[in-house]
């Protein structure tokens, strides 16, 4: 599929409006909760730079991720085109960690329930925030660029729709490593140690969730997707911090089965 043109949308609010689902905080609130330091983890070797932050308790046990990535440059300037996948927690250390890694160039918006903060991400670090255009409209207050159904951010990182969970959920592919994708609350860890869609209460349309986990299988080859990046549910991950295998993973799901799965409380 093509890439989609970036739409782009802003809104304004008078002050004192109710915090919308992407603000979890009053908009005035804009410094950092404190906390002790708890200082993100590389996923990888230091060659593939990414990092996981703790679980962020304004998105309900939320992972978010950063993408360290320097851009090409005939200098040796610092200037990085870092994703930063879904909201982490507001604090100190993890603001300090990522302004010393370079800041933000993108907040990837993986789903509704991964955002918090966000017109203050984008206020600290002057990023675009990246979002499937289903979900655009509930942030009023940021500046967002929307995309349908596919949007390349860089030569090495594509982002793609996977509607089911929520409206506009998307996955966010990378290159490295034999291809790591970053699933939000698409695919997540399972108890059993393995990963898999998860239909619960407020599961948006499950037919359709599957349905994109057949596209994913489509798109994708056992050398192009090696690694899962959950957007939750890390704690099932048993001390590792990515599904290996993924491709094959999810190439044993039998969807018929999950298509006949009751919704979890």
């Amino acid at each position: 599929m093509a890439s989609s043109e970036i739409l782009v949308s802003t809104s304004e609010t008078t002050p004192g409006n109710s915090p919308t689902p992407g603000e979890t905080m009053p908009a005035t609130t804009t410094s950092p909760s404190p906390s002790p330091p708890k200082l993100p983890q590389p996923v990888f070797d230091v060659d593939t730079a990414v990092y996981a932050f703790s679980p962020n308790r304004e998105t309900l046990g939320g992972t978010a991720y950063l993408i360290t990535h320097k851009a090409a440059s005939n200098d040796d300037s610092w200037q990085k085109n870092n994703i930063l996948v879904d909201c982490p927690a507001w604090t100190d250390a993890n603001l300090d960690f990522i302004t010393q890694q370079g800041g933000v160039r993108w907040l990837v918006i993986t789903h509704r329930g991964g955002s918090s903060r966000v017109r203050d991400w984008q206020s600290k670090f002057a990023c675009d925030v990246v979002v499937q255009e289903q979900e655009a409209y509930l942030l009023p207050q940021v500046e967002t660029h929307s995309f349908h159904r596919e949007l390349a951010l860089t030569p090495h990182h594509r982002l793609l729709w996977t509607p089911g969970h929520s409206p506009g959920s998307s996955c966010l592919h990378s290159s490295a490593k034999g291809g790591i994708l970053f699933t939000g609350r698409h695919i997540l860890p399972t108890r059993q140690g393995g990963a898999a869609p998860l239909r619960v209460s407020k599961t948006f349309h499950w037919p359709r969730q599957l349905h994109h986990i057949q596209r994913l299988l489509d798109e994708f080859t056992p050398q192009t997707l090696g690694y899962i990046c959950p957007g939750a549910n890390t704690g099932f991950l048993r001390g590792k911090r990515s599904v290996e295998q993924a491709y094959d993973t999810l190439a044993k799901l039998d969807l018929q089965a999950l298509s006949k799965s009751q919704a979890l409380l």
